[in-house]
């Protein structure tokens, strides 16, 4: 399993952010949009916490084997991982609110990052704790929004 809570990737996320997009202000259509977007992830996020808690399950992503039971219900109905979508989502509103292409980039690294390491870790961990309970769950479900894998 990674060693590197998620929420670290997220702070590196916006420092970088910061440090890209150097000397823009925000405008307040920017602005606007990315609260709007913030406030749509966090509810996401929320959403995915709650409904982790409803199960009585663990959410901590460094340990999914002491996971006991599948959430798919809640934002888990239209994505695998809601909470790294509202992570990825706090991101992006940052990206609009600083402004600037660059600032996108720490977007495209925190999805590829989580994608290709703490993803796989913990999809491995749930088929192997909840066979196909899980396995049906994941043909079913998009890993990210409108996506299948």
């Amino acid at each position: 399993m990674p060693k590197v809570p998620p929420p670290v990737y997220v702070a590196v996320g916006l420092v970088a952010q910061h440090l890209l997009s150097r000397g823009r202000r925000p405008t307040m259509a920017r602005s606007l949009a990315a609260g709007l977007v913030a406030a749509g992830s966090v509810y996401v996020a929320g959403s995915a916490a709650r409904a982790f808690k409803h199960k009585d399950t663990t959410f901590n992503p460094l340990e999914p084997e002491r996971a006991t039971a599948v959430v798919t219900d809640g934002p888990f109905r239209y994505t695998r991982n809601p909470m790294y979508v509202g992570m990825a989502g706090l991101l992006t509103a940052h990206a609009v609110f600083r402004g600037g292409l660059l600032s996108f980039v720490p977007v495209a690294a925190f999805v590829a990052v989580i994608d290709r390491t703490q993803i796989p870790a913990e999809e491995q961990a749930l088929s192997w704790g909840f066979g196909e309970a899980y396995e049906s769950y994941r043909a079913a479900t998009p890993r990210w929004l409108g996506t299948r894998r």
